[in-house]
């Protein structure tokens, strides 16, 4: 273990023990994670507000919307296609059963990343100074006592196709794709839990999004901590992660994977964020994320590739993924 990651999951074992309320991001590559008390002053220049866990009040929405810009432009299909062909390549090789492939979508908008902060609609959301605001409405894992579950997704459809529902649970690649996962967090589930179960199988979500809304299929596969548990999530995520949904299985072949194919640094894209409240663990992917690069703004959004997977579909899927979860639609887009 890293020197960093090593000092991370000692504060937070420290602090879970001791039943203290923290705060904490980690980043994809466990590099650079951060963890907080709630008494810290540094606390002050980052908003969070996780299922109802925060530092920002119920009111502030109360201020209504103006119509406003938002602008994707995603890299062409051409150059998605390279990597792409690279990770199907690896994947009919036998080096990976699923891998998730992101690239980043450079877009333009007039709103801060405050203002994305604040109307966004989505159950996890936390802005780090100015330099990303996350949205994200996938759990990791939630702990309520000796019981641990994860909530995969795996799966997008755009809600306005015949059928949606049907469509999205009855497609092949997609049922493949979602079992592959649900396999991949149970044997994560299996490191730092007794026993492991899988609690509902292929549900939907709903949710919206500034110009349409998406279908999203997760999973809950549950487990129970052993007696002498006692509160070591920071051993518990060091030892998870990263997350299974956002890179694929195998994990260590395909990391490395990933790492040839997308060429790029998530950052802290498809880490985790969190808090415990003394009492109660919880944790969200963090997707849904835009970046302040040196004053542009890069969306980062990916999918999963199966050997069936369809290149125009998986690239389509990623731009609909870049997106602003508002219940306000825009009357004016450039």
């Amino acid at each position: 273990m890293e020197d960093q990651a090593r000092d991370f999951a000692e504060r937070l074992n420290e602090w879970g023990k001791s039943k203290t309320p923290f705060l904490f991001l980690v980043d994809y590559r466990i590099e650079k994670p951060l963890a907080w008390t709630l008494d810290n002053n540094a606390l002050t220049n980052i908003s969070f507000d996780l299922n109802g866990f925060g530092n920002v009040g119920k009111d502030e929405k109360q201020s209504p919307l103006s119509d406003f810009a938002f602008h994707k432009k995603p890299i062409s299909f051409s150059d998605y296609v390279v990597k792409f062909d690279r990770v199907v390549a690896n994947l009919k090789a036998g080096n990976s059963f699923l891998v998730n492939l992101s690239v980043p979508t450079n877009i333009t908008t007039d709103l801060t990343l405050e203002e994305i902060f604040i109307h966004s609609e989505a159950p996890y959301r936390f802005l780090y100074k100015n330099e990303f605001v996350c949205f994200s409405p996938e759990i990791f894992v939630r702990i309520n006592g000796n019981r641990i579950a994860s909530f995969p997704m795996k799966g997008t459809i755009d809600a306005s196709v015949q059928n949606a529902a049907h469509v999205i649970l009855s497609d092949a690649k997609e049922a493949a794709e979602h079992a592959t996962i649900v396999d991949l967090i149970r044997n994560d589930l299996s490191m730092v839990a007794e026993k492991v179960w899988v609690e509902k199988y292929r549900y939907i979500d709903r949710i919206q999004t500034n110009d349409k809304t998406l279908l999203q299929v997760s999973s809950e596969i549950a487990g129970i901590l052993p007696d002498d548990f006692d509160g070591k999530f920071g051993d518990l995520l060091v030892q998870m992660l990263p997350a299974g949904s956002i890179t694929g299985a195998p994990k260590p072949s395909t990391l490395k994977i990933i790492e040839e194919a997308e060429n790029y640094d998530r950052g802290y894209y498809t880490g985790v964020m969190g808090y415990f409240d003394g009492e109660n663990f919880e944790s969200a992917v963090m997707i849904r994320f835009i970046e302040n690069q040196d004053g542009k703004l890069v969306f980062k959004s990916g999918g999963g590739i199966t050997a069936q997977s369809n290149a125009e579909k998986e690239y389509q899927e990623l731009i609909d993924k870049v997106y602003l979860p508002f219940a306000h639609v825009p009357q004016v887009m450039f």
